[in-house]
């Protein structure tokens, strides 16, 4: 005899209204009331979330991969006994991208390029580069570091991996010649470093992990690409730098504070290329979860591990 399909709870809404209805039912479960459900699936903020659980309830899937606004709500701590998990990597094509996008266009001398009114080759030859041969690192090698691996190694760029454990690194498309390395080597690889790209998670172990030593010891030819959250890098120092001309520049999708307020240095610094958090827009980031939901309510109904889980230890 078969087992009853487990139910499952989507709140507090559900935007586009089918993604994840589709999303429960493929992995093998049945959508329910959150009274009878043995899962929920949210799709609000920690400030909307339910102070109390059915006991029913053994697992909470949340929309976001960054989660430190949960940590800072206490609602992970609130419910020990209930599983959590993210969408880290549920986004991590997308944001890749973006940041493969950034990092060019700073290394082709872009925005230079597309503020100039003329004809203007002889100034642009000496300031426009290329990432073969160079060495980029990622710092924060998750679900956005394994996408833009595979991304940079075609365009013959070197890639150092920098991840909190130090094992190596292993996906689709990255060879085991990857080099990895845990964060506390990361003194000594700044000196073998050309560009840097941020894509970690954002904990009190990681906010300025980038200030005004670390911009020190980068090339004046380094860009440094922050995809994941503003408080990674220490900004006062990132605009001194930008302005002394210590480092090549900077391409943030993220930023402290954020949003930008207009009049900010960082707006109108000619090697700054500020994108106003939009690597992973609607239109791209619903049907992406939709997915990664699907694949966690699969797991779940096996009895696998999930994907993305969260532990209140490390803070993500």
């Amino acid at each position: 005899m078969s087992r009853p399909a487990i139910p499952i709870a989507i709140g507090p809404s559900e935007p586009p209204a089918t993604l994840l209805e589709k999303a429960v039912l493929e992995g093998g479960a049945v959508l329910s009331a959150l009274e009878e459900a043995r899962a929920l699936i949210w799709t609000g903020s920690p400030d909307e979330f339910p102070h109390a659980l059915p006991s029913t309830v053994q697992w909470v899937q949340l929309p976001a991969a960054g989660v430190e606004d949960w940590f800072a709500a206490g609602i992970i701590a609130e419910h020990p006994e209930v599983r959590f998990t993210s969408a880290a990597g549920a986004f991590a094509a997308s944001v890749a991208e973006h940041a493969l996008m950034l990092l060019l266009a700073g290394i082709r001398y872009l925005p230079e390029q597309l503020r100039a009114s003329g004809w203007r080759q002889q100034d642009f030859f000496p300031h426009v580069g290329t990432l073969r041969g160079k060495t980029v690192t990622i710092v924060g090698a998750g679900g956005i570091g394994r996408a833009l691996i595979p991304m940079l190694l075609p365009l013959g760029a070197h890639v150092i991996a920098v991840n909190r454990s130090g094992r190596p690194v292993t996906g689709r498309g990255i060879p085991e010649t990857v080099e990895t390395f845990s964060a506390d080597h990361l003194g000594r690889i700044w000196p073998r470093t050309d560009h840097v790209v941020i894509a970690a998670p954002a904990t009190p172990a990681t906010e300025h992990l980038i200030g005004t030593e670390e911009l020190a010891r980068l090339k004046p030819s380094s860009w440094i690409v922050n995809v994941a959250r503003g408080s990674l890098v220490d900004t006062d120092a990132l605009v001194a730098a930008l302005a002394s001309g210590a480092i090549g520049g900077a391409g943030l999708d993220v930023t402290d504070p954020e949003p930008l307020p207009d009049g900010h240095p960082l707006w109108v610094l000619p090697n700054a290329i500020v994108t106003p958090h939009d690597s992973n827009p609607p239109q791209l980031r619903f049907a992406a979860f939709a997915d990664h939901v699907a694949a966690n309510v699969a797991r779940f109904v096996g009895e696998r591990d999930l994907l993305a889980p969260i532990e209140l230890v490390r803070g993500y």
